[in-house]
Parts: structure tokens; C-alpha cells; sequence
């Protein structure tokens, strides 16, 4: 059996910065408030009516494609992992097909809706893709663009101060090399709390695909029913119990974690790399801690960015990967934990 490689990474962060400054008068607290319970200095949020999830998403393929030495048009697979989808039907897989312009019918594409897992769970599909040899050239994305769903009155700071913009991508091929590329994958889940951590009403197009590809049936413009500064509908409402979340996450967190490297009968020492879904920086630090992880083997970057949830594990890999500290032969592991509840890890040699 073949096994699965990434040969290609990239990822997309949006201009515009929002820092705890802007953020905190509306919310009736402090930037501190904000830097104290989540880590986070700034964020980015996606331009209204140009950018979406899965326009992100599309720059962030078009990088990973380009430096996978590919062309769209060599993608043989989808498999897009969001949140907060540019519609609640179709998925982002097809609309990703458009932005790229390989439709036409000769590829298939897979939406994954596991939340902060969901990129993992993305890639565990794709990899048994790649090694059943069903496909060649599999273009795994996670993207999101959550700040247009988000309320930024006091009722919702404790998501709002969280959740942010981005999109990561990977090429995944085939390599018959032992012991290369995705080592294994370790996918779990427990319904039991779904409620504890959930959204009502998504949709986060913004108006983009209507000014675009508008059906003439439909007259008119969209109107956004609460524009303002942050351009939040209140789409985001939901249930987020943080004290419950933070406690499954220091629990699924490091026993996953374990179960990747007992697997392929490793020990944490051996993991050369760890690129953790940026949840909280406090819960990361938390898991540093209990696990004995290095400064230098870890890449956090959600102080800069926020938790861009499906987007996070493959924007902080392809950041790693640029500034040089994933080297081949790195023993690499990467875990997440979200709402669901769902959890996942995943062993890599790069």
C-alpha cells in the first residue's frame, strides 16, 4: 500500500488586523481582559463582499498547489473542512472548484464539518484516498471566515474576543518511500455535550457570490441586516460553556497526543514538531506543560492571530514550513480538539 505525503503547503491571512483595543470598548472589558483568559493580542478579519471562506481558501490552495511543483488542473480531489461556510447549501468544495476553475465534472469534492477538528479529519480522508490509490493529487483546505457571524456586544465576548479569519491548504500525493509521509491518523468523537459548544444559524458569504454569479431570477441587492463596523448579523449564536470546553480539552489534548506516537511505537521525545489546533494560548501552554514540550518544537501563533478554528493546524504548518524549522526526516505531530465534542491527531514524517 502507498503511502501519503504533503508535497505542498500554503496558507492566506487577510489584511485587515483587529487588535484588543478595537475590540474591547464594545464589549464593555479591557484589551487585558482579552490577553488574560485567551492569549490573543490581534486577529484578522476578511474584507466584506471580497473575501470569503472560500476565497481564502482559494489563495491558500493556489500557494500550496504552486509549491507542490502541480496545476490546478492536476487536482484529482477536494476535501475542504469549514465551520462557517459560505452557504449552509452547497458546501465550500464546489465553490472552491469555481474560484480555481477546474470545474466541469471530472473531480469530486468533499465537505468535512468537524469544526477545529475538521482539518484532520480532512486529511485522514484524503490519506486513505491516496493510499487506496483511488487519487493522485488531493487538495485538503481548511478555511474560515467567522467574523462576520460574531457579536461583539458584552452577551457574546467570551466567543467574539476568540474566533477569527484564515485559510490553510496541503497537496497530498502518493510516495512508495516505507516509513514516509502520514505515519497514521486518530480520529474520535462524543456527542454526549454537542450543545455545550454549538452555533445556530451559519452563512458567511457577505454578499460575495451574489455580486458575482447572482441568479437573474433574484432581483435586488443583498443587504446585510446589521451592518457596522464589525458587520455582525448575530449569525454566530449559540452555546459556548468555556469552563466544560477547556476541561475535555485538557483531557483529549495530550491522550491523543499519546495514542499517535504509541501507535507507531514512538514517545513524545521522538516528535521533532508539534502543531496543536490554536484553541487558547492557555490551553496550549497548559498541554506544554503537562507534556514536557520544548519552546523550539512548538509553533503557537494565536496570539496573532485568533483561533481560526478548521484553518489553524494548516496555516501554523505552512508558517513553520516557511521559516525553515520543518526539515525532511521531522517526526511531526499535530492534534486538535473542538466542538463535537470531536478530537484528532496525526503522525507525520515529513
Amino acid at each position: 500500500m502507498l503511502n501519503s505525503q504533503i508535497a505542498g503547503v500554503g496558507h492566506y491571512l487577510p489584511e485587515r488586523i483587529v487588535t484588543n483595543d478595537e475590540l474591547a470598548p464594545g464589549m464593555d472589558i479591557t484589551p487585558a481582559w482579552i490577553d488574560e483568559r485567551t492569549g490573543i493580542l490581534e486577529r484578522r478579519y476578511a474584507q466584506s463582499g471580497e473575501e470569503t471562506t472560500t476565497t481564502m481558501g482559494a489563495a491558500a490552495a493556489r500557494i500550496a498547489i504552486d509549491r507542490a511543483g502541480i496545476t490546478p488542473n492536476d487536482i484529482d480531489f477536494i476535501v475542504f473542512a469549514t465551520m462557517s461556510a459560505d452557504y449552509l447549501i452547497p458546501g465550500c468544495g464546489v465553490l472552491l472548484q469555481r474560484e480555481l476553475g477546474i470545474t466541469g465534472g471530472e473531480i469530486g469534492a468533499l465537505d468535512v464539518r468537524n469544526q477545529c477538528s475538521g482539518f484532520l479529519y480532512a486529511l485522514s480522508v484524503a490519506d486513505k484516498f491516496i493510499k487506496t490509490g483511488t487519487y493522485n493529487n488531493i487538495l485538503v483546505v481548511g478555511a474560515e471566515r467567522q467574523s462576520c457571524n460574531l457579536d461583539f456586544s458584552p452577551r457574546g465576548r467570551d466567543v467574539a474576543v476568540l474566533f477569527a479569519d484564515g485559510a490553510g491548504a496541503v497537496v497530498l500525493q502518493p510516495t512508495d518511500e516505507p516509513g514516509r509521509g502520514i505515519l497514521s491518523t486518530h480520529l474520535h468523537a462524543d456527542g454526549t455535550h454537542a450543545e455545550e459548544l454549538s452555533i445556530i444559524n451559519p452563512g458567511s458569504h457577505g454578499n460575495y457570490h451574489f455580486k458575482k454569479y447572482k441568479p437573474d431570477y433574484l432581483d435586488g441587492e443583498y443587504v446585510h441586516p446589521n451592518p457596522g463596523p464589525f458587520e455582525s448579523p448575530y449569525l454566530f449564536t449559540g452555546i459556548f460553556k468555556g469552563f466544560l470546553v477547556i476541561k475535555k480539552a485538557f483531557e483529549k489534548f495530550p491522550a491523543v497526543m499519546r495514542e499517535a506516537v504509541a501507535a507507531n511505537g514512538l514517545t513524545l521525545d521522538d516528535v521533532d514538531v508539534f502543531v496543536l489546533h490554536q484553541a487558547n494560548l492557555r490551553i496550549l501552554e497548559y498541554v506544554q506543560r503537562r507534556m514536557n514540550i520544548p519552546d523550539e518544537k512548538l509553533w503557537n501563533n494565536i496570539q496573532h492571530y485568533g483561533n481560526t478554528t478548521s484553518a489553524s493546524i494548516p496555516i501554523a504548518l505552512s508558517e513553520r514550513w516557511e521559516a525553515g524549522k520543518i526539515q525532511p526526516d521531522n517526526v511531526i505531530c499535530m492534534a486538535a480538539f473542538g466542538s463535537g465534542f470531536t478530537w484528532a491527531s496525526t503522525l507525520i514524517k515529513w
